[in-house]
């Protein structure tokens, strides 16, 4: 039985060789069917990877610590018991101490920052501009890709040393400095010269639209290092008489920070926020249980914190996936639909004009089952050929696009794998009713046509 089948085989692939033309017009469907459905989903996968990356870059991946001020200015809350007031242990409240602890505790993180906020006023030349002030580490640039138009981000020993240095936002630039160089150039802020190393690239995006997906317009900013901002200005974990008698005491000096009242001074906590990212948005709801807790036993279980993520951020990026799935799904489909059609054509004109060949092979002993099985094997052998040429083709394909266009494509195995089990399919699909039709062909009237 197995020879009777591989004899049929032969046949079929000595009527492909000896009708060369034909069977590379047949397969023409399938390579550029094939080829399309690979270089479309580079396409697309890179597209969706661009879109991904930024959404990543906006903080998708992010996860924003904050202290929640419901505390009295000891570093401990209340809790009532019976109408009478009992006070729960100290806590620390968020430092520095925080992040390292995190940084080197936790696998999942990829990148964490601290955030501490002053909104107050820079000076230079005479020139005195609204500016808020923040402490930071140079994680924080890379989190929310903000890029540098010149200069450079603080330097480890700046960072370590709280050497006074800062990186200010464009409109800060402008104001300011004008059309000059503002690099290694110094702006007062409080009591403190800090000399400029770098300039931010300003961002286009507008106020409301940034405000909606959560990003912080970095235009009108000043960033320091964190330590800088510790050691310099503001580090409210310090408690001294000056403070408990309601002036703010930074660092030996006494300054005065617009916005600040005497509401602040009962914030306890070192830091204003903590950014953690994390590698894959897969590990944001383990990771914030983690922190979660790691937090708390830090805090001596006093839930002095707040721990969010970007849910918006993350439905969007979800969305985005669903729909360049359905569209990728569809491009294929379509593609190689047309491929099978343009098989099952083919090889329907080519029963018509084999039918005296079929009629012979009947009457002389052939059965149906063995025409079907020399159709069919064509088809398949010319599927699977036109697929083999049409994944090197769209391989070649995506890489030109990418090369000429300028646009991201990425290949991937599965596209590959789908796109040539498929032109296998539809050999088989597309090629079973041209078959059929020629087994039941009358072997007399097959050898009367002319």
């Amino acid at each position: 039985m197995i020879d009777r089948y591989l004899h049929d085989i032969e046949i079929a692939v000595e009527a492909i060789l000896s009708n060369k033309l034909k069977s590379a017009l047949t397969a023409l469907g399938i390579i550029f069917g094939v080829a399309a459905v690979i270089s479309m989903l580079a396409i697309g996968n890179g597209a969706r990877q661009e879109i991904l990356d930024q959404i990543k870059m906006v903080g998708v991946n992010n996860i924003v610590i904050t202290p929640t001020i419901d505390i009295n200015g000891n570093g401990s809350a209340d809790e009532e018991i019976n109408g009478n007031k009992k006070q729960k242990k100290y806590s620390p409240g968020l430092t520095m101490n925080d992040v390292n602890a995190i940084k080197e505790i936790i696998p999942s993180v990829k990148k964490i920052t601290p955030e501490i906020v002053v909104n107050s006023f820079v000076i230079q030349n005479g020139k005195r501009i609204p500016a808020k002030v923040i402490g930071i580490t140079n994680d924080y640039f890379n989190l929310y890709n903000i890029n540098l138009e010149k200069g450079y981000a603080f330097s480890d020993y700046q960072n370590e040393f709280g050497i006074p240095v800062c990186v200010i936002g464009a409109n800060v630039s402008a104001k300011i400095f004008n059309k000059e160089d503002p690099i290694n150039k110094y702006i007062k802020f409080g009591h403190v010269w800090l000399k400029v190393v770098g300039v931010i690239k300003k961002s286009d995006v507008s106020l409301s639209a940034a405000e909606n997906a959560g990003v912080n317009i970095v235009n009108d900013n000043v960033f320091i290092p964190a330590n800088t901002m510790l050691m310099r200005y503001k580090n409210r974990s310090i408690i001294n008489s000056k403070k408990l008698q309601g002036n703010s005491f930074f660092g030996g000096y006494y300054l005065s920070f617009s916005g600040q009242s005497n509401s602040s001074d009962q914030n306890y906590n070192q830091l204003d926020k903590i950014i953690v990212q994390v590698a894959e948005t897969e590990q944001l709801t383990v990771t914030t249980e983690i922190l979660s807790r790691m937090l708390l036993r830090r805090h001596y279980n006093v839930k002095d914190f707040e721990i969010s993520v970007p849910e918006l951020l993350l439905k969007q990026q979800q969305r985005t996936k669903d729909v360049f799935n359905i569209v990728l799904g569809v491009i294929a489909g379509i593609s190689l639909l047309v491929g099978g059609i343009g098989i099952m054509n083919i090889m329907f004109a080519t029963v018509m004009e084999r039918i005296k060949e079929i009629g012979i092979r009947l009457a002389l002993g052939a059965k149906k089952i063995d025409i079907v099985a020399q159709f069919l094997s064509e088809a398949i052998l010319i599927s699977v050929a036109g697929g083999i040429i049409g994944v090197i083709t769209g391989i070649l394909f995506s890489k030109t696009i990418s090369k000429v266009a300028d646009v991201t494509t990425i290949v991937s195995p599965m596209s590959i794998v789908i796109a040539f089990g498929v032109s296998v399919a539809i050999g088989i699909i597309f090629g079973y009713a041209p078959a059929k039709r020629a087994a039941q062909k009358d072997p007399i009237e097959s050898l009367r046509y002319e």
